[in-house]
């Protein structure tokens, strides 16, 4: 898997605009001290948000994303000798109702763990303590390529309070089917029921 850093975005002016294959664009991209140029069609661009600065991945099926990078928390609870997790459910956006690990996006200048930290902050006005890293989940979504650290997580600031998320629930590992998770987040509640 290599990153890239879009530096230019220039139209591709040697007539396949005018074809049945649509406007296309020259991107350039660096990795490194590696420069490489690759034929996009517009749409594409348009639809997966690639732009100049961003960050794209050359993904599996051999389409470049955009690139991002967030970090969950598997924040846990024991409660009367069975162990719980929490579980938020999305209010907002294209995956709306959706339930999802709470977390969101690592900005630059920040670890995973630092991130979790503000966006647990951000999100559910309560603070945590980050432990071990379970592991991290690659995904294509239709139009990025999300990389998603996810941690486990304690709460240290009493209890989470909704200010993005329309619902939360704390599951037991025989609950965990019964939500309808992001697809990305599908793949840690099959690794958790192991945990747990």
């Amino acid at each position: 898997m290599k990153i890239y850093k879009v530096v230019n975005i220039e139209e591709a002016d040697y007539g396949c605009e005018e074809s049945s294959c649509g406007a296309r664009a020259l991107v350039l991209l660096e990795s490194g001290d590696t420069e490489c140029k690759v034929e996009m069609s517009e749409d594409w661009i348009a639809f997966s948000g690639i732009d100049t600065g961003k960050t794209v991945i050359c993904c599996e099926d051999g389409k470049f994303r955009r690139f991002v990078k967030v970090a969950a928390a598997v924040i846990r609870k024991e409660e009367n000798g069975v162990k719980k997790i929490f579980a938020t459910q999305r209010g907002y956006g294209e995956y709306k109702d959706k339930w999802e690990f709470p977390g969101g996006k690592v900005e630059k200048g920040e670890t995973s763990e630092q991130a979790l930290v503000r966006e647990i902050k951000e999100e559910l006005d309560t603070t945590i303590n980050v432990g071990e890293k379970i592991y991290t989940i690659e995904y294509d979504y239709p139009d990025f390529h999300l990389s998603m650290d996810c941690f486990f997580a304690e709460l240290t600031g009493g209890m989470p309070v909704l200010k993005e998320h329309e619902a939360a629930k704390w599951a037991d590992k025989e609950s965990l089917d019964l939500f309808e998770w992001l697809p990305a987040d599908m793949s840690l509640t099959e690794k958790l029921k192991t945990l747990l």
